[in-house]
């Protein structure tokens, strides 16, 4: 069991396989457990390192988590970097792990050789999805499915975890808003867009909406939207996302 240091705190990574970097992030509620049906498939090409961001998974606990919170999980990456020596790396995220991996690109240029952003809110807090996390996440504590699904990802104070998430994303909605500290024109590193048509924790056509107003403010921006899926579509388009991610960093070379 492999853990860094961050602000004084022990955050949990895991490492297989050999080649380039590719870090692949979490998004919020969950932990690097999501990507168990992937990380074999990516391992057979590069040195796959998946964190569990502060607070979840097998990491150390925070009572409070900061408002600013996809900020300062580009913060734990760096610091994930720094502790591997690691000059340049690839990133994937999704959902709110896509939000750290823009912020890490903007905020870290020269560490970044290229990433992918899937199934994200957007460049600012949605009221309409705000909402629905508002909503839906009282709701949720009560279906047993998700509950032992959550158990399995954090453990017994799953609870804990899962209400001090909901807490930062609703502060930050309210106080900050933005979830970048730096406008996306200013991006320097290729990032591929990915998303779902069916993705039902957004508003109809939601990701095509965003993926058009991204590419529109930068040309180191593509986007690919799947037809059918769920959230997040890298995991439920699997095979189709591993092959698109072959032929971008083929491109991208």
């Amino acid at each position: 069991m492999s853990y860094f240091r961050y602000e004084d705190k022990q955050i949990y990574y895991e490492e297989s396989g050999e080649g380039s970097p590719l870090i692949l992030l979490h998004g919020n509620t969950s932990c690097g457990k999501m990507f168990d049906p992937i990380v074999p498939v990516f391992a057979a090409k590069y040195r796959v390192i998946v964190p569990d961001f502060l607070g979840n998974g097998r990491s150390e606990r925070i009572e409070k988590w900061p408002s600013d919170l996809w900020f300062d999980w580009a913060k734990q990456v760096k610091a994930l970097c720094n502790h591997l020596g690691l000059k340049k790396v690839k990133l994937i995220g999704s959902s709110g792990g896509a939000l750290a991996a823009i912020n890490v690109a903007l905020e870290y240029p020269e560490l970044v050789e290229s990433f992918i952003a899937d199934s994200f809110e957007g460049l600012k807090a949605d009221h309409e999805i705000t909402e629905q996390i508002r909503n839906g996440r009282a709701q949720a504590k009560t279906f047993g499915g998700f509950v032992d699904y959550l158990k399995t990802l954090h453990g017994d104070d799953w609870e804990q975890v899962f209400d001090a998430d909901t807490d930062a994303v609703l502060r930050h909605a309210e106080q900050i808003g933005e979830f970048l500290h730096k406008p996306i024109d200013e991006l320097k590193v290729p990032m591929l867009l990915t998303g779902s048509l069916e993705d039902d924790m957004f508003p109809k056509d939601h990701c095509k909406v965003l993926f058009d107003e991204i590419c529109a403010k930068t040309s180191l921006a593509k986007a690919h939207i799947f037809e059918h899926g769920s959230h997040p579509a890298m995991l439920s388009n699997m095979d189709e996302f591993v092959d698109l991610i072959s032929v971008y960093n083929a491109k991208e070379r």
